[in-house]
């Protein structure tokens, strides 16, 4: 397997896409399926965001099939922490399990911070969503444990309304020196790691 391609969406990705998105099991985090015409106006958003900002949500091809989709997005909503990036997945249930989410996100995340230009980058999801916390937590991503949250897309009283937050910090470009160093940046004194 090569690895995962993150790309601009083609008209061919709109069967595949509407069958995953119709899925129940892949869509089992959210409220409900996409009906065909909500997954075409979803691939529409998201061709448009790459084609205004140069980035967004791409397509995910593995050996030439339509995966999924893995990026980065601006919430459309306000949270209690916008303005702010996500990144994101949902792949298709045969492409679970192979390492392809964990390899395009990774992608995702430092194109948002090499090429971007983003000091962070979130995660959320609710918290029975294992999987993709362990993905999460598995790109580096810290719990911000003050940042749970009731998602303002999702009704009062919905067992998928609270949602838990992540947040990664963009990599500092200079390792920190360490007392074991003995040298220090001019005017700081050196910190254990």
């Amino acid at each position: 397997m090569k690895a995962p391609l993150l790309r601009q969406w083609k008209d061919s990705d709109i069967e595949p896409f509407a069958q995953m998105n119709s899925d129940p099991e892949v869509m089992r985090y959210f409220l409900a399926p996409m009906t065909r015409t909500e997954a075409l106006d979803t691939i529409v958003r998201m061709r448009d965001a790459i084609d205004q900002r140069g980035w967004g949500v791409w397509a995910v091809e593995v050996d030439g099939v339509f995966a999924g989709m893995i990026g980065l997005n601006v919430p459309r909503w306000h949270l209690p922490f916008s303005p702010c990036t996500e990144v994101l997945w949902r792949l298709r249930k045969e492409f679970w399990g192979r390492g392809i989410a964990y390899s395009a996100a990774s992608e995702a995340v430092e194109r948002g911070f090499s090429k971007v230009a983003l000091d962070e980058i979130v995660a959320f999801t609710t918290p029975p969503n294992l999987r993709s916390i362990r993905l999460i937590e598995r790109l580096g991503f810290d719990r911000d444990l003050d940042g749970d949250f009731d998602h303002p897309a999702v009704p009062e009283g919905h067992s998928l309304r609270r949602h838990i937050l992540y947040r990664k910090r963009k990599p500092n470009q200079l390792s920190e020196p360490t007392l074991a160093s003995g040298t220090s940046p001019a005017g700081q004194e050196p910190r254990l790691r």
